[in-house]
């Protein structure tokens, strides 16, 4: 589950958190693809190039 802001600036990022995640596991440059989505600032960037799903593996201790 991805913030829905980043932590250090307050932007809402999570609006751009599917369509990255769609064109990063197409293979396309994550760099390139923050860049045209609009997520300037590196404290944003960081919190989409570092974020990983756990979701999946935290669902069958429920």
């Amino acid at each position: 589950m991805i913030p829905v802001r980043c932590f250090t600036c307050g932007k809402v990022i999570s609006t751009v958190w599917e369509e990255f995640k769609r064109r990063r596991d197409a293979g396309e440059d994550q760099g390139k693809v923050l860049t045209e989505l609009g997520v300037e600032r590196y404290c944003c960037r960081r919190m989409l190039l570092s974020h990983k799903e756990i979701i999946d593996d935290l669902n069958p201790y429920q």
